[in-house]
């Protein structure tokens, strides 16, 4: 492979993981300039790069495999980090609701 060659395959996996990052609501949609989260369709890049990794396998030099999947771990690391954060989000929430449910509850009854 040539040096462009190589270098429009970075940019693809560089492109790729700019947009889980917004999809993660990590940085900001350049159209909206909105925080924009959604975690579908972040899995779904994730796993269009592990893809991209599996069928890559054997024809990346060193170098593209390095960025590759040190880019995939911290994609990873990220996604689990954003699924945690909502989950305690919602937990959170619930209890919230809750406990406001049995004050308005216990508020009614004469």
């Amino acid at each position: 492979m040539d040096e462009e060659s190589n270098s429009y395959f970075t940019g693809l996996i560089f492109s790729l993981s700019t947009l889980v990052l917004q999809q993660l609501g990590k940085i900001a949609n350049p159209l909206s300039s909105k925080i924009e989260r959604n975690l579908e369709q972040a899995k779904t890049t994730i796993d269009m790069l592990l893809m991209l990794k599996e069928k890559t396998k054997g024809n990346l030099t060193e170098k593209e495999e390095k960025i590759l999947n040190n880019i995939l771990a911290d994609l990873q690391l990220n996604y689990v980090d954003e699924v945690k954060k909502g989950t305690a989000e919602n937990a959170e929430k619930k209890s919230t609701d809750s406990a406001e449910t049995k004050k308005e509850n216990t508020g009614s009854i004469p």
